[in-house]
C-alpha cells in the first residue's frame, strides 16, 4: 500500500511531468538519430562482401587504417575542413553586420519584416539555389555574359565557375540565414543600458562594441559557427554541382563509397572519422571561446 501511494505521489510530481514531456522527443531521437549512428559505427568495423550490399560480419579495423593512412582521404578531408572554415568565416563575418543593423538600427515595428525578408531564401529548394549559382558563375553565365557585353573581357572567365571559391560562395549564401538569426537573438538580449554605461565611462563606440557588445553576443556567434561549420562538411550536393565533381569533399567520398562503389564498411569508417574530426574541431572552438570569455567550465 505504501509503495502504491509513493508511486502515485511520484506520478503527480513535477519530475514525472517533466519525464513525460521529454519521453516522446527522447524516443524520436533514439530511433532516428542514435540507432542509425550505432548502425554506421557497427558497419565501420565490418568487412565488405563480394555481393551487392553484402557485408561480412567479421570484425576488422582495416577500414579505419585505410581512412587515416591513405593520402587521398587525408587530402580530401583537409580540403573539406578548409572549405567549411572559409564558408563559416565568410558567413559569420557578413552575417554579424546584418544582425547588428536589424537589432540596433531597425525600429521594433519593422524588425519582423526584416526577419521575414532574411528567411526568404528558405522559400526555394536548396537545389534550386545551387543551380542558380551555377547559372550565375557558369561559363556562359550572368557574370561572364555581363562582362562580355560591357567589353571588359574578350572571352569567358573559367576560374570563377569550377573552383573552391565558387563552392564557398554558394554555401555561404545558402547558410547565411542560419548565421544571421542566432546572432540577432543574442544581440536582442543585450541590455542597452550596459552600452550607455560604457559610453558614460568615456569609452568610444568602437571600444564599447569590443568590450561589451561582442562578448555578450558571442553565444550567438558560437551558435552560428556551429550551425554553419558542421553541416557544410557533410554537404555533397554543392561540390558535385558547382565543382562539377572535380573538387570532391569528404561527403562526396562517403556518398560514392555507400552507393556507387557499394563499400558500406569503408564508407561508414570515413563517415565516423569525419564526424570525430568535425566534433573535435567544434569542441576546440567552443573551449577557445569559453577561455576568451573567461567562463569557468
Amino acid at each position: 500500500m505504501t509503495e502504491r501511494s509513493s508511486w502515485a505521489q511520484w506520478a503527480r510530481s513535477s519530475a514525472a511531468s517533466g519525464y513525460a514531456l521529454i519521453a516522446t522527443p527522447a524516443l524520436y531521437a533514439l530511433l532516428l538519430l542514435a540507432a542509425p549512428l550505432a548502425t554506421v559505427i557497427y558497419l565501420s568495423f565490418m568487412t565488405d562482401g563480394p555481393g551487392v550490399r553484402e557485408v561480412i560480419h567479421t570484425f576488422t579495423t582495416e577500414n579505419y587504417v585505410l581512412t587515416w593512412t591513405d593520402e587521398i582521404y587525408r587530402s580530401i578531408m583537409s580540403r573539406s575542413l578548409f572549405v567549411s572554415f572559409m564558408v563559416t568565416l565568410t558567413t559569420v563575418v557578413l552575417a554579424f553586420p546584418v544582425a547588428y543593423f536589424v537589432s540596433f538600427y531597425v525600429t521594433p515595428s519593422k524588425k519582423s519584416l526584416w526577419l521575414f525578408l532574411i528567411t526568404i531564401p528558405f522559400w526555394t529548394s536548396y537545389l534550386v539555389r545551387v543551380f542558380l549559382w551555377k547559372v550565375i558563375l557558369g561559363y556562359n553565365g550572368v557574370i561572364n555574359s555581363g562582362l562580355l557585353s560591357l567589353g571588359i573581357i574578350d572571352q569567358p572567365i573559367t576560374w570563377i565557375n569550377v573552383n573552391i571559391g565558387a563552392i564557398v560562395v554558394t554555401l555561404a549564401h545558402a547558410y547565411a540565414p542560419f548565421a544571421i538569426l542566432p546572432i540577432f537573438v543574442s544581440l536582442e538580449k543585450i541590455d542597452r543600458s550596459l552600452l550607455e554605461a560604457g559610453r558614460d565611462l568615456g569609452e568610444s563606440a568602437f571600444m564599447t562594441f569590443l568590450r561589451v557588445t561582442l562578448p555578450l553576443a558571442m553565444p550567438g556567434v558560437v551558435g552560428a559557427v556551429l550551425i554553419v561549420f558542421i553541416p557544410t562538411v557533410g554537404d555533397y550536393v554543392t561540390p558535385d554541382i558547382i565543382g562539377g565533381g572535380k573538387l570532391p569533399l569528404i561527403a562526396n567520398v562517403i556518398q560514392k563509397q555507400m552507393l556507387a562503389i557499394d563499400n558500406m564498411p569503408l564508407g561508414s569508417a570515413v563517415a565516423v572519422s569525419a564526424m570525430l574530426i568535425v566534433g573535435t574541431a567544434a569542441g576546440l572552438f567552443v573551449l577557445a571561446n569559453a577561455r576568451y570569455l573567461r567562463v569557468k567550465k
